[in-house]
């Protein structure tokens, strides 16, 4: 059984399982997060275990709440499950809705809290293997070009967030 998350159905915001919200292309709750150290962003690359999307470039971590879970406290969750990153301040910049085929005809339509935190310099990973097989920090502007050159090699919802909500997240 996969986990519940927040999803509207028929106007109500109800549980429904996260793998049955993405097989119906059903509009849900979502987080992302991007760590800076200065102009670099802490990027992941997805494991090959993932159900969708394995092997490709994402944000520093995104997720589903569960239900009842706060966007901030999923956040901070999330950042831990996934990196081992703990005590980070996070800004909330914004909140975004996308919609992206993910392949394996799963959709993602989701309405994403975006936080950002900022640190001094790169911190210490400690990458679940189950979620994540590597890590980069790379410029904006090298990922911008790498996004034009070689955009297959990236999630759907980062391709989609730099190219029309870079602004609010990194602003």
């Amino acid at each position: 059984m996969t986990p519940r998350i927040p999803t509207w159905v028929d106007g109500d915001l109800v549980a429904v399982e996260k793998l049955e919200a993405h097989q119906r292309g059903l509009r849900h709750k979502a987080v992302s997060v991007f760590v800076m150290a200065g102009d670099d962003l802490l990027i992941q690359r997805r494991a090959l275990g993932k159900y969708h999307t394995p092997g490709l470039w994402a944000n520093t971590c995104c997720t589903h709440p569960n239900w009842g879970e706060d966007a901030q406290t999923c956040a901070h969750r999330r950042l831990r499950e996934e990196l081992g990153i703990t005590g980070l301040s996070l800004s909330h910049r914004d909140r975004v809705e996308y919609r992206a085929d993910v392949g394996g005809g799963l959709v993602e339509h989701e309405v994403v809290d975006i936080f950002v935190a900022r640190v001094p310099g790169r911190i210490a990973l400690d990458p679940n293997p189950e979620e994540v097989m590597e890590t980069r920090w790379t410029d904006l502007n090298t990922l911008r070009e790498e996004l034009l050159t070689h955009p297959a090699q990236y999630t759907p919802w980062l391709r989609i967030y730099m190219q029309e909500h870079a602004t609010q997240i990194f602003a």
